[in-house]
């Protein structure tokens, strides 16, 4: 029998308490971070010292218990103190979603106890070539009296600041999630994520060779199994958080660069770029889209926290969030990434200066836009509105059978 599990009520205020100040600390490094490639390890470290991680562990278990919206409203605030750190974050809190509703007793209270005392989970999910399409060439295989984990995993989100991970691994033609320690003999992470945006989510290559799996640490079905499931709305929310705080950011910096420059144009419409009513517009529709970015966000997370009560097995509404999750981002991308465009119009070459780190909100925002890419998330909600074609729920990437056979 599956165990649900309620969390206590806690404040917005407790909340804001406790976090507004850690988030303010993130902030202040973010752009020295940004400009010298220096990973957030100390801001790692001070989340799990406040249980940011443990926001969603229920009270009885050690945890904060904190609703799914504020949690997700949370990770927002976060992604505007430093976009990198919700990404890294990602695979963690699903892990615990995961944990809350479809582990036994047993692993359930282990987990989420490790987490409410300060553990982390990274993911190592991707693979080049066939990747997932087909059969994950990671694999855990018998060797004698013990199980082995081989292979090589590429967009590690994460992996750097995490305690365990998270593999999705091939075991005798079936997918399953294999939870490694990150210091055991055989596994090797590297930063050595090469994207322009999002550059300090530890993004990098994990290998495995010869790692050790006890029984216990197969925890299920892993990344891509057939069926509806709810992860795949909750990971994509958490990157579209990251996209609403990256606008809160963008819009607050360029608001607060405008308020202190004197210097215009001789065709401006006004002798201070503050009191310019083009320039006016400009920091409306940054605010507006900030505003609106968070909304949509928060709307599809309210779908998704009625699945998450108790009705994750329904098929219509796991359907319902999917739906949800997919419409938001479609609407947050375009709104963040036109926004975080536009904001250049206000200053000219000027605000091009690496010493801004201005254009990392662009970068980032794009980074994270490219994630499950929309267009084929459009195609999937016209053909499901039009036909009722079922949602592709987990996507794979990797060479497809036809491609593989010349044919």
């Amino acid at each position: 029998m599956t165990i649900h599990l309620v969390n206590r009520a806690i404040s917005d205020e407790e909340l804001e308490g406790r976090f507004a100040p850690v988030f303010k600390k993130i902030a202040a490094g973010a752009v020295e971070r940004e400009r010298n490639r220096t990973l957030p390890l100390e801001e790692i470290k001070l989340l799990k010292e406040t249980g940011f991680g443990a926001l969603r562990v229920p009270v009885e278990l050690g945890g904060l218990g904190a609703s799914l919206r504020q949690t997700f409203d949370l990770l927002i605030a976060l992604a505007a103190a430093d976009s990198n750190l919700p990404q890294a974050l990602r695979a963690h809190f699903n892990l615990v979603e995961d944990l809350r509703l479809n582990m036994n007793e047993a692993v359930r209270s282990r987990w989420l106890r490790a987490i409410a005392d300060g553990a982390l989970i990274g993911v190592a999910v991707t693979e080049l070539g066939v990747g997932a399409v087909d059969r994950y060439r990671t694999a855990v295989t018998s060797g004698g009296a013990d199980l082995r984990l081989n292979g090589t995993k590429y967009y590690t989100t994460g992996t750097l600041y995490a305690d365990h991970l998270i593999v999705a691994a091939d075991q005798n033609g079936k997918r399953v999630s294999v939870l490694v320690d990150t210091k055991q003999p055989g596994v090797s992470v590297q930063d050595d994520w090469d994207g322009f945006g999002q550059r300090l989510t530890a993004s990098g290559t994990a290998e495995f060779r010869n790692v050790e799996i006890p029984e216990d640490r197969i925890l299920g079905p892993g990344y891509g199994t057939e069926g509806r499931v709810f992860g795949t709305a909750h990971v994509q929310l958490i990157l579209l958080a990251t996209l609403a705080g990256i606008a809160r950011r963008a819009a607050a910096d360029t608001a607060d660069w405008i308020r202190q420059r004197t210097r215009t144009f001789t065709h401006a419409t006004a002798d201070l770029p503050r009191n310019d009513p083009l320039v006016q517009q400009v920091i409306g529709r940054l605010s507006a889209a900030a505003f609106g970015a968070r909304a949509t966000v928060l709307a599809a997370v309210d779908e998704l926290a009625r699945t998450l009560d108790g009705r994750h097995q329904d098929p219509q509404q796991l359907d319902s969030s999917e739906l949800a999750a997919a419409q938001a981002q479609v609407v947050a991308i375009k709104l963040v990434l036109d926004a975080t465009t536009e904001l250049f119009e206000v200053g000219g070459a000027s605000l091009s200066s690496e010493k801004l780190a201005i254009d990392r909100h662009w970068r980032n925002a794009r980074t994270i836009a490219s994630h499950n890419p929309a267009i084929f998330k459009l195609r999937s909600i016209g053909a499901h509105e039009l036909n009722d074609e079922a949602l592709p729920y987990a996507w794979s990437a990797g060479v497809r059978r036809a491609e593989r056979d010349g044919n």
